[in-house]
């Protein structure tokens, strides 16, 4: 087992939103894992959508 699990995702790499539509991980960048001493903040602001879901 991963010790080092994101908590945000549980490990899976993507959130989803109220919606149902999925998308990678703003806090362990996709990867499923925050190692400890990562920085969790993004390194530069988002682009959303109407409806405020990420855009990639």
């Amino acid at each position: 087992m991963i010790e080092n699990v994101c908590k945000a995702c549980d490990g899976s790499g993507l959130l989803m939103d109220d919606e149902q539509w999925k998308y990678s991980c703003s806090v362990c960048g996709g990867d499923g894992v925050l190692e400890a001493g990562e920085n969790p903040e993004p390194e530069g602001p988002f682009d959303v959508d109407g409806n405020n879901r990420t855009l990639e």
